[in-house]
């Protein structure tokens, strides 16, 4: 079982920081490695707000979600 451990605020941020990195990866029609780089780097940030797990939270001992949220008996 996996443990969130990103919070809505968290996620909302990725998502939108994600969509943006899309963007602007999309923009670089002239320099396609960098392009992939920033869609690879992209398509990470939303995986992680749509899933609410980020392994380098989980690495650092990290979470960002509510108190309410984490399971009990842990």
């Amino acid at each position: 079982m996996v443990i969130k451990n990103v919070g809505a605020t968290d996620s909302g941020l990725r998502a939108m920081l994600g969509a943006v990195l899309l963007g602007i990866s999309a923009s670089f029609t002239e320099r396609p490695l960098l392009a992939m780089g920033c869609g690879l780097i992209a398509l990470v940030f939303i995986g992680t707000a749509l899933f609410r797990v980020c392994p380098v939270y989980t690495l650092l001992g990290m979470n960002t979600c509510p108190r309410d949220a984490e399971p009990h008996g842990s």
